[in-house]
């Protein structure tokens, strides 16, 4: 893992870029993974860089939403499936033998 005290602001606003574009590619990990990685470079120093903050408060808001999305879904397709029937088997990744 890099060190971000060795890196210039320019490289660390080039690695959260990055990493925020990753997460666009609806990789909600890495979005996580910026967040933690650059928080402290975003939030606590004394001159926080603006483009890091941005690309922190991003990932975060399209983290959160993303897993949001995922976790409803979860719980939609768990509580509805015996009703949906036929449709619910189709959409299963893991069917059972004998099932379709």
């Amino acid at each position: 893992m890099v060190n971000l005290a060795t890196l210039s602001k320019e490289e660390k606003i080039k690695i959260c870029r990055t990493y925020w574009l990753l997460g666009l590619a609806l990789l909600p990990l890495v979005w996580i993974i910026n967040v933690i990685w650059f928080f402290k470079e975003a939030f606590l120093k004394s001159n926080p860089i603006p483009e890091i903050r941005s690309y922190v408060l991003r990932s975060a808001v399209g983290a959160v939403i993303y897993m949001t999305g995922i976790i409803t879904w979860i719980i939609v397709y768990q509580t509805y499936r015996g009703e949906w029937g036929e449709t619910a088997w189709k959409l299963a990744l893991i069917v059972p033998i004998g099932k379709i």
